[in-house]
């Protein structure tokens, strides 16, 4: 058994933030892959904060509130603008290379924001934020249990006592006790099958707080970008859009003047990839179902400074060179606005259960995030959660190892179990049939009959699961086998998003009914909660934190 004071399960943005905060504490990190492969590598276009004079946090605030259709508690999102310029300025002074402007971090416009506040480190500005906080952890001496699995939260009369993992290069099954735990593990992009997110983004640390009586908070708002890449899906980002690139259709329209007459493109993403899908859905796609971003105009010096990623990617991925021809894109599945719930400390209904980053929901992004506001949430909400965890440690001694062991040998017969099974179905059919259905019955359009079948079909597939057949038996690097294990979790998580927008009768950010296009504050202005049962999630609901601006018509 392992032992420390703050386990942090997650080697990304969030969870390497959160380590740092608590550094002074005996901390470790559990990460899937090295930290340096976590998704947080793949953010390309920017972090928020008012920088300018001419800016304020509190139009900040008021942008991402807007944006969110006002489902965000506005108590969390004040933190979040109000300290967005100290994380982003620290970034700054532990070796992020952000691109500058006269000596100045040079900020670009995003959707829905009424300034040009995303900072950026040309289109790759993930890639150096990780790399920097890594550095740090380094620098730091955080320890890494990396390639490391965790399968289960332990929880003992409703205090976390640790959790339990799987070492995928040895097959090794382990406790790790801690006084706290921080979940940091991403989002659950998945289970879609049109999706921006890395192979690794199952949605399994939100399955397995989930299964450890923690709820799960406005999982029906999943969030689909508007510019993926036709035929790969690779993100491309909004700062395309925010360099002045344009959308078009085949008709050879600016189309989002229909849409969005005052914003165009840089219109929220909900707003822009129902258009896009819309224009697809009428007939003014192109064969094959995507519309053209034209980069043309820009011109190749500004496309070389400021878009070299996406300029490569088109070149590797599609044999396009966006100098010259305009990308094919269409929307996909990209971001978590829910997760597990939390408040603005990072803490749950569990003591000693923190949740940062995409896999929670602390509720800033509501119904639709802005772009630029996850990797500042990550930052930001990471170091909360790290300086929170360290102070409850302080004051708690370790439970008995009991609850960690009686965990460890649930999960060593668990697994003893599923490979010494001699028949059954592949993990990949089941996994195969919920991306698709996940796709085409709970995708940016939904309606009720739809939705129903999603629910039937994520219902048999559960049921399937069960008999599910793992050929490989071996123990090192058994992916299969890893597979096989988060594709239960993968089940649980399209369940609750179907169950949840089912019963949501309204159409709010990225959560858009055709059988009830309406907002409806009067009986929805609420959020989801979603309670983990043997017969299936129980559905509560709880009141949104309005503190600062009250619900009006959302215009762009």
């Amino acid at each position: 058994m392992f032992r420390h004071d703050i386990i942090i399960v997650g080697g990304g943005l969030a969870g390497l933030r959160a380590a740092l905060a608590a550094k002074s504490a005996d901390v470790a990190v559990i990460s899937k892959v090295h930290p340096l492969r976590s998704h947080s590598v793949s953010a390309q276009g920017g972090i928020n904060a008012a920088l300018a004079k001419n800016d304020r946090w509190e139009d900040h605030a008021f942008d991402t509130i807007k944006g969110s259709d006002y489902l965000a508690d506005q108590d969390a999102v004040e933190v979040l603008c109000r300290e967005a310029p100290e994380r982003v300025i620290e970034m700054e002074h532990w070796g992020t290379l952000f691109s500058r402007v006269d000596g100045r971090i040079a900020q670009r416009p995003f959707g829905g924001a009424g300034y040009p506040r995303t900072a950026y480190a040309e289109d790759r500005t993930g890639h150096h934020l990780l790399h920097t906080m890594y550095e740090q952890a380094l620098k730091n001496g955080i320890k890494v249990y990396s390639e490391w699995l965790v399968t289960r939260l332990v929880v003992d009369n409703g205090r976390c006592a640790g959790v339990v993992g799987y070492n995928i290069a040895s097959g090794e099954i382990a406790g790790f006790q801690a006084k706290a735990v921080i979940f940091a593990t991403g989002g659950y992009g998945r289970i879609y099958k049109r999706s921006t997110n890395s192979v690794i983004n199952t949605g399994f640390g939100c399955a397995v707080a989930y299964r450890g009586g923690v709820a799960l908070e406005d999982m029906e708002f999943v969030q689909f970008h508007p510019t993926t890449l036709y035929g790969t899906n690779i993100l491309i980002t909004e700062g395309a859009r925010g360099e002045g690139g344009f959308l078009m259709n085949r008709n050879r329209e600016r189309f989002m003047q229909r849409y969005s007459p005052h914003m165009l493109e840089l219109a929220p993403r909900d707003i822009v990839a129902r258009a896009i899908q819309t224009e697809i859905n009428e007939g003014r796609g192109f064969e094959g179902g995507f519309v053209n971003l034209e980069l043309m105009h820009i011109g190749e010096r500004n496309i070389k400074e400021r878009l070299p990623g996406i300029r490569q990617i088109a070149i590797d991925f599609a044999n396009i060179d966006p100098i010259e021809k305009p990308i094919p894109v269409q929307p996909g599945q990209h971001y978590s606005m829910g997760g597990i719930a939390s408040d603005k400390t990072c803490g749950t209904a569990v003591q000693g259960f923190y949740a940062c980053g995409e896999c929670s929901c602390v509720s800033v992004h509501g119904a639709n995030r802005l772009g630029g506001n996850s990797l500042l949430e990550t930052v930001l909400f990471g170091k909360i959660a790290g300086e929170n965890a360290k102070d409850y440690a302080k004051t708690k001694d370790f439970e008995a190892p009991a609850a960690i062991e009686n965990a460890v040998k649930g999960e060593s017969d668990m697994i003893s179990e599923l490979l010494n099974r001699k028949e059954g179905e592949a993990f990949y059919t089941i996994r195969d049939e919920l991306r698709a259905v996940m796709d085409e019955n709970v995708g940016i359009f939904r309606d009720e009959q739809n939705l129903k079948a999603a629910s039937e079909k994520l219902s048999e597939l559960k049921s399937r699961f069960r008999s599910v057949y793992v050929r490989n038996k071996g123990t090192v690097f058994n992916q299969e086998l890893v597979n096989a294990l988060e594709l239960e979790g993968m089940l649980d998580i399209g369940q609750v998003i179907c169950l949840g927008a089912l019963a949501r009768r309204e159409s709010r950010g990225s959560h858009y009914r055709t059988d009830y296009p309406a907002r409806d504050d009067k009986n929805w202005l609420r959020h989801t909660l979603a309670m983990f049962t043997p017969d299936g999630p129980q559905i509560e609901y709880k009141p949104v934190n309005i503190t600062m601006y009250q619900p009006k018509a959302r215009e762009y």
